[in-house]
């Protein structure tokens, strides 16, 4: 199997106007910036001299064996000062190198955080729409790009059009219209080949990648179902369907290798009509006395040498317009706006009792499927209200717009009179503790995904945490303790581990208010009572909101609210919801009835 190295695929048409969103980040380092072009212009100058000091060595020399055997100093002054003259030129490229490194470098790294910055602070609904992978590969793609942008248009095609210029000056000045007007023409015909045939070349690039990315992924698909393969016996019929991706691959290889030829070979036309013609030229003139030998080397040596970075533009062409499209896509993500901001003049929440009150709180994702339907109730400060209902009837929902991940559609939601929308979304997300459905855990050692509750936190407190989440026995257990990497293979926790962790992370954090969204769905009977049990610990004198969907675990709470179709049709104690023999005693009885055949088993 090969390794398939992405190209980026350039958008239509160069996205130029890219340039001024870097503009602003290149003004912070304006001094290195304008000592790098410095550096630029000497290398250039340095460059340009080059065939100068040849011509007057070869004139030099000529000179000197007419004159049988006269002194050479001067051709030996000339020799030494054109070394001077490379010298310089190399070692001012280095120095622009090192300088300009530091401005590129310090834009990466602000444009990353920001950008890493801003999709924190977009809402959840852009990221439930997006790929994480996805957007990394958007950031990864943009600071490469801006990296390629800033190297090659100050190392490849500004000195390159600097030394354009300076050649075709030079040529006209020394030796007329006609030498400089074939240079120019020359190099006007190569770019304008370049840029086109580049542009002709890129749907057969683009073939390629999707032929070979079409070939792994139907090579990886079949070799992670082996298995699958082998029962029904169709390996001859996978060796078939890849070597049919195959066979489109190589087709799109041969057709990029003969654009690529095409390409190659134009290039080398005008190249050798371009030289041909001006060393024909000169060689006539110098026949004719109107030039010396050094002049034919010198403009030899200037074709030469205009030609040599010219050689990579088709590349660099395709490349910077990927890169602009790719910076372009990043600075696309910095403009998007969140749909959950924080009000301008926001308050912090001050000192949490810890009452929470649903007014007439509806919200749909899409305006013709609505989720709450006109939702009100008050949790008082220490109360237990549980939350309970068929699966899609809305709970969960309620848990979202508490932590301000999304607004409602109409009403509001306070805590303390205070409408969460008037307060700054840290303070408020500070104020609640989750215990979700499913723990997320960092790859990283079990006292450091613990201490995610309180980053702040010392090593004490996080132990302590630990010690009344009821984790000890099973971190004992382990030969590194909680310095155990959560994601090392061999190391499953279990759903009552993670659920463990995630308590000791409430219990650090410990807020006033403490939300458990349906914490023990996932887990057995033995486990979930442990959970239970640690969760009544916690939550003791604090307010706590309980997503719950076995009913068995709530009928401690004050107050049981039962959700249909994202309306409240219930409210009460368990024992009062089971008199009313309603839809919270029909789910009752239907749980009661399955976990006795569950018990029978």
């Amino acid at each position: 199997m090969r390794h398939h190295h992405s190209v980026v695929e350039p958008g239509t048409g160069m996205k130029w106007h890219v340039l001024k969103m870097l503009w602003p980040y290149l003004l912070e380092f304006r001094y290195r910036v304008f000592a790098a072009i410095a550096c630029l212009v000497l290398a250039k100058v340095a460059s340009v001299s080059l065939p100068y000091f040849l011509k007057h060595i070869v004139d030099g020399l000529n000179t000197a064996t007419l004159e049988a055997n006269a002194l050479i100093i001067a051709p030996l002054g000339l020799v030494a000062a054109y070394g001077a003259a490379r010298f310089l030129n190399v070692i001012m490229n280095e120095v622009r190198d090192t300088l300009f490194g530091r401005v590129t470098e310090r834009t990466i790294r602000r444009i990353s955080l920001k950008t890493f910055q801003h999709l924190h602070h977009l809402d959840l609904d852009f990221h439930l729409n997006r790929r994480t992978g996805g957007l990394s590969r958007d950031i990864e793609r943009g600071t490469s790009g801006i990296s390629f942008l800033m190297r090659f248009m100050i190392f490849n095609i500004v000195p390159t059009l600097l030394e354009v210029m300076l050649v075709v000056g030079i040529l006209f000045y020394h030796y007329g219209v006609t030498f400089a007007a074939i240079t120019l023409f020359s190099v006007l015909c190569y770019v304008v080949f370049s840029i086109v045939a580049t542009e002709w070349r890129t749907r057969y690039l683009r073939e390629v990648n999707e032929a070979d990315t079409a070939s792994n992924s139907r090579a990886v698909d079949s070799l992670l179902n082996y298995e699958t393969v082998k029962y029904f016996t169709n390996e001859a019929y996978e060796a078939k369907r890849y070597d049919d991706e195959l066979a489109l691959w190589e087709s799109a290889k041969r057709k990029n290798r003969l654009t690529l030829f095409a390409l190659n070979g134009g290039q080398a036309l005008i190249i050798a009509l371009a030289m041909t013609s001006m060393l024909a030229l000169a060689s006539i003139r110098v026949a004719n006395d109107e030039m010396t030998l050094g002049d034919f080397v010198l403009i030899n040596a200037f074709m030469m040498q205009l030609f040599i970075p010219l050689n990579f533009l088709g590349f660099v062409y395709r490349e910077i317009k990927g890169s602009l499209a790719n910076i372009e896509q990043m600075f696309e993500l910095l403009k998007r706006q969140p749909k959950v901001v924080d009000a301008p003049q926001a308050q912090v929440l001050p000192s949490v009792q810890g009452a929470i009150t649903f007014n007439n709180v509806s919200f749909h994702y899409q305006a013709e499927r609505p989720i709450l339907n006109n939702i009100s109730f008050t949790v008082e400060p220490g109360q237990k209200v549980a939350v309970v209902g068929e699966s899609g009837s809305g709970k969960s929902t309620l848990v979202k717009l508490l932590f301000r991940f999304y607004d409602p559609t109409e009403g509001e939601i306070c805590i303390d009179d205070q409408a969460i929308q008037q307060l700054t979304q840290q303070s408020l997300r500070q104020a609640i503790g989750i215990v979700p459905q499913d723990t997320v855990l960092f790859n990283n050692s079990i006292l450091e995904n613990v201490r995610y509750g309180r980053p702040s936190a010392s090593d004490e407190e996080v132990m302590n945490a630990i010690s009344m989440a009821h984790l000890d026995q099973f971190i004992q257990d382990l030969p590194k303790g909680v310095q155990t990497l959560v994601g090392e293979r061999g190391l499953k926790l279990s759903g009552g581990e993670k659920q463990r962790i995630a308590i000791a992370r409430a219990i650090l954090k410990r807020p006033p208010i403490l939300v458990f969204d349906e914490a023990t769905s996932s887990l057995d009977s033995k486990s979930e009572q442990a959970i239970l049990k640690a969760m009544k610990e916690i939550a003791e004198g604090y307010t706590s909101l309980v997503i719950a969907h076995r009913l068995s675990t709530i009928v401690d709470a004050d107050k049981i609210i039962v959700l249909h179709q994202g309306v409240i049709v219930e409210e009460g104690s368990h024992n009062s919801l089971l008199a009313q023999q309603g839809v919270y005693a029909n789910l009752w009885q239907i749980q009661q009835q399955k976990s006795d055949a569950e018990g029978e088993r």
